[in-house]
């Protein structure tokens, strides 16, 4: 593979993190690190809304990171915010600016996601050892556990509990007392309580610990020698000891050099970590310096090699539901060449597009599995609820509307809910889509003729070999009550039988 540069930014609760590498024969040499400790959690309102300030925080940040991506192709670069973004009620209009500055599209992914990204910066980033790890990771909204072996996460979860939000619940005013600390470990406490004896259960070889909060513990139980690598649970339990004898976060940052944004969030971290031990009978564990930026960094490598892990997850879904794969592989196959046909005259050439609608297709039946009766519907709530390794919550939404509008209504506005960049495009997709179910609802294995669709914004001609439809008079009735619905859409369709085809002007709008 040639030498090429990829970035990955990280939009953390706590800290934004960005990194630059050079790929190099199929190796990863990390050029370029950048931290800076927004508090994003912090900017979070009674009502789950960024504040101005912390927004405008976050951007200032993102300026000084987006100088160095101006010259770094979209496809090589992966934005992603975590769980304060998921939890912010005007979240959007925050990541809409975001773009604005970065020049590039920012996911928000779920937490589970997270766990996954961050188990695979992690496994890059440390020695292999035989048998399960169990990766922690404190961020400044969320923890996460993962166990897996090797490179494949085989267990995650995502509690929401992180060094911001606890350290804004229980210390606020920056002070520590025993109560207050009792206070916050019984927090913790609960919020494990649900995963603790699966995790016990399961068991591991080793713990790696990521994350700021981490390597700030393990900084300050190896300077007061207890330690001398990594962090045990005695030296916890003495690191508890002696917060308890320090007055504030000020004397914290004096007594052991921390960065004063640090500090602030210091007690909320121990204690996650402190509880995470105690409950799970954690003895020892190592410190990781890859997470999640570097996770995006070896899933981005994936995708540019394409060993994309959206296409494993369709598969395992697939399989997991018991879908009809020869159908779902028809449908699939004449969505493409429709798409084929028409790509150019409707801006569909990205490989993104082409991507999202075979996956459509090859997953659109799957709400069969609850009902026939609205099944469609079904599969949209599945496809947008569910856990789908690799996907942000956009790309699911996406997927989701796709399958929810492959038969039945096809009001104007099916699509308005989706980001600006994708309503347009994603509508397109879908007249393809339903256009290759029709075809398809025989289920068939006899392959369909020779098919021509031709377009010019919102007008379509579909021909087929003369006295086809006439054979197959179902699928021209189906054809004729599709045409009617997507006139509903504002899309005009017309079937024919092949010939020479001259398509009418088309209007002065565009296609909605």
């Amino acid at each position: 593979m040639s030498s090429d540069f990829v970035a990955a930014i990280d939009l953390g609760s706590n800290s934004f993190h960005m990194i630059v590498a050079r790929i190099a024969n199929g190796r990863v040499q990390v050029l370029d690190r950048l931290r800076e400790m927004v508090q994003l959690a912090a900017g979070l309102d009674s009502r789950n809304r960024l504040s101005p300030q912390s927004q405008q925080r976050a951007l200032d940040c993102l300026a000084r990171f987006g100088q160095r991506l101006r010259h770094i192709p979209p496809t090589r670069v992966r934005i992603v915010g975590t769980n304060t973004l998921r939890q912010a009620r005007n979240s959007a209009e925050f990541v809409a600016r975001a773009e604005q500055v970065l020049g590039h599209k920012v996911e928000i992914v779920a937490g589970q996601e997270e766990a996954r990204l961050i188990y695979l910066g992690v496994a890059h980033s440390v020695g292999d050892v035989p048998g399960q790890r169990l990766v922690v990771d404190i961020g400044g909204g969320s923890t996460e556990l993962i166990i897996g072996e090797q490179f494949d996460p085989l267990h995650l979860a995502s509690l929401r509990m992180g060094c911001v939000s606890i350290s804004r619940h229980c210390f606020g005013n920056g002070r520590v007392t025993a109560g207050r600390l009792r206070e916050a470990e019984l927090l913790v406490q609960l919020n494990l309580e649900p995963v603790r004896e699966e995790y016990l259960a399961r068991g591991w070889e080793v713990v790696t610990g990521a994350s700021g909060s981490i390597k700030a513990i393990q900084d300050v139980v190896v300077s007061e020698g207890w330690c001398r690598e990594g962090i045990s649970l005695d030296a916890l339990r003495r690191l508890r000891t002696a917060l308890l004898e320090v007055r504030d976060t000020a004397e914290i940052a004096s007594r052991w050099q921390l960065d004063p944004a640090r500090a602030r969030v210091f007690f909320g971290g121990f204690v996650i970590l402190h509880g995470l031990c105690e409950t799970l009978g954690v003895q020892q564990l190592e410190v990781s310096e890859g997470a999640l930026r570097e996770g995006l960094i070896y899933d981005l490598l994936g995708r540019i090699r394409h060993e994309d892990v959206r296409d494993r997850t369709i598969a395992d879904v697939i399989g997991r539901f018991g879908l009809d794969e020869a159908q779902a592989g028809r449908v699939s196959g004449t969505a493409l060449e429709l798409h084929r046909q028409v790509r150019a005259k409707w801006q569909l050439t990205g490989k993104e597009a082409r991507h999202v609608l075979e996956r459509a297709a090859r997953l659109h039946e799957i709400g069969l599995l609850l009902t026939h009766d609205q099944y469609h519907r079904h599969g949209a709530y599945v496809l947008e609820h569910s856990d789908l390794p690799g996907y942000s919550r956009d790309d699911q939404r996406l997927l989701s509307a796709l399958v929810g509008r492959h038969r039945r209504s096809f009001p104007a506005d099916a699509f308005s809910h989706l980001p600006k960049d994708w309503a347009r495009p994603a509508r397109r997709l879908c007249v393809l889509l339903r256009l290759a179910v029709v075809l398809h609802r025989g289920r068939s294995s006899e392959p369909l003729p020779a098919i021509s669709l031709r377009v010019d914004r919102q007008r379509l001609v579909l021909r087929l070999p003369a006295g086809w439809l006439d054979q197959h008079p179902l699928t021209r009735a189906d054809l004729e009550i599709e045409a009617r619905q997507l006139r509903k859409a504002g899309f005009d369709l017309e079937i024919g039988r092949s010939g020479p085809v001259t398509l009418p002007p088309a209007p002065a709008a565009g296609l909605p």
